[in-house]
C-alpha cells in the first residue's frame, strides 16, 4: 500500500493576493503552487526554501514572521535583512549556521553557596540544572552545576554546540559519552574533564546513579544544533583534529602529574586545557600544599572556582570574609586582591580562567 502524501503549510491574510504574488515569488524565490479562483483570485499557494505558505484573503490570523536561513545572506533577497511583505509579514533573513555571539563581560565579584538555595531547574535531556554565576557576567559565561538523579541509559541525541568553549568536569559518578573523531566510548570517572571544541559532535550515552557534572560555556546562551545524519563512534579517533583552533582534550585524574601552585601554600594538577585551546582557557584543580597563603590578584578576563569538597575562607579586598565549602563557587574580577584562608586538609577548588595564559600577582 503507497504511503499517503502528507504537506504542511502555514496560513498567511492578506487584503489583495495580487500585491503578494510578485512579494513571494521574486524577492523570495518561492514557487507558485496554486492559485483561484481563476477570475478574481483569493487564495495562493507558494513553496521554497523548505517552506510551503498559503495566503489567503481575508485569513482570520496575524501575518506573521518568515525567517530565511541561507549560508549567504548577502546574496538574497538583494542582501536585504529585513522585509516586509505586501500582506504585513516579515521576513527576517539571517545565516544557515549559527554564529557565535561575542560579549563584553560585566565584571563583578559573586560568590554562589549551595545551601542558599539556589533552585535546580529540569534542563535538556531531563537533566537537573544549578546556576552557578546567576549574572553570568553580561552574557559572556554560563557555569552550570548539572546532576542526573537516576543513573542508566541517558536519552540524548548526537549533537553539537556553538560555542567559544565549553568544558565538562566530572564531580561525582561517572558519565560515558561518544565524541566525533575520538574512538570508542569514553567514560569520565570523578575528577576527569573534556573541552568539547566548537562544533564536535557527541552524545551522552549512560551515567551512574547521581552523577554530577559542572559545565562551563562561553557565551553564556548558545545553540545546541541535532545532527540526525552522523552516527557515533565514526572511527579510530584523530587526536590532531582541530575544531576551530582547538583540539579535543581528555584529562584523566589517575594520570595528572602535581606540582607546586603558582600562589604558596597550594599544589594543583593542569589539565592541559590552556595547550589543547591554545590559551582560550585554562583549568586547574587546587589542593591544600605547603606554605602560607599570599594575596593575589590576576588579570583574566574570567576566573570562576568551584569548591568540590572541603572548606576555605576567601578574602577579598573591599569585601567580608566568606566561609564556602562544597558546592560553593566564587568569581574574582581582574585586579581584585585575594586571599584563600583556612584551607581544610582535605580542600579540592575546580578553577576555570578565560584567558587560559593569564598572569598572577602576589602580593611582597
Amino acid at each position: 500500500m503507497t504511503e499517503p502524501k502528507i504537506l504542511a503549510e502555514m496560513v498567511l491574510p492578506t487584503q489583495e493576493l495580487r500585491d503578494d504574488i510578485p512579494f513571494f515569488t521574486k524577492t523570495l524565490g518561492m514557487r507558485l503552487e496554486n492559485i483561484y479562483p481563476a477570475d478574481s483570485p483569493a487564495v495562493a499557494s507558494f513553496s521554497g526554501h523548505g517552506l510551503r505558505v498559503r495566503v489567503e484573503k481575508g485569513a482570520q490570523t496575524s501575518p506573521g514572521l518568515i525567517r530565511i536561513l541561507t549560508d549567504d545572506p548577502g546574496s538574497f533577497a538583494g542582501g536585504q535583512r529585513h522585509l516586509t511583505a505586501p500582506n504585513g509579514t516579515q521576513v527576517e533573513v539571517v545565516p544557515l549556521t549559527p554564529q557565535v555571539e561575542t560579549f563584553t563581560t560585566e565584571h563583578s565579584y559573586t560568590v554562589r553557596r549551595l545551601r542558599d538555595g539556589a533552585p535546580w531547574v529540569i534542563g535538556r535531556a531531563g537533566m537537573h540544572y544549578r546556576d552557578l554565576i546567576p549574572t553570568r557576567l553580561g552574557g559572556s559565561v554560563i557555569a552550570s552545576h548539572i546532576r542526573i538523579p537516576d543513573g542508566g541509559p541517558v536519552p540524548d541525541m548526537v549533537h553539537y554546540h556553538t560555542v567559544g568553549f565549553q568544558l565538562i568536569f566530572c564531580y561525582r559518578g561517572w558519565v560515558d559519552v561518544l565524541y566525533e573523531d575520538q574512538g570508542e566510548m569514553i567514560r569520565l570517572h570523578a575528577g576527569d574533564c573534556v573541552n568539547q571544541p566548537p562544533g564536535i559532535r557527541h552524545r551522552v550515552v549512560h551515567a551512574s546513579p547521581n552523577i554530577e557534572v559542572i559545565e562551563i560555556g562561553v557565551p553564556a546562551e548558545h545553540v545546541t544544533t541535532i545532527d540526525h545524519a552522523m552516527t557515533l563512534p565514526n572511527g579510530k579517533g584523530d587526536p590532531d583534529r582541530e575544531w576551530d583552533g582547538q583540539k579535543f582534550v581528555h584529562h584523566q585524574k589517575d594520570k595528572a602529574h602535581w606540582a607546586p601552585f603558582r600562589v604558596p601554600g597550594f599544589t594543583a594538577r593542569d589539565t592541559g586545557m590552556s595547550t589543547g585551546t591554545k590559551g582560550v582557557a585554562g583549568i586547574q584543580v587546587i589542593r591544600k600544599g605547603e606554605g602560607q597563603p599570599v594575596a593575589h590578584a590576576h588579570d583574566a578576563d574570567i576566573h570562576f572556582t568551584f569548591v568540590m569538597d572541603g572548606t576555605m575562607r576567601l578574602e577579598a579586598e573591599g569585601e567580608a570574609p566568606r566561609d564556602l565549602e562544597a558546592g560553593d563557587a566564587f568569581v574574582i574580577p581582574p585586579g581584585m586582591k585575594v586571599r584563600y584562608e583556612a584551607a581544610s586538609e582535605d580542600l579540592e577548588l575546580l578553577e576555570v580562567a578565560l584567558r587560559g595564559d593569564f598572569t598572577t600577582t602576589l602580593e611582597a
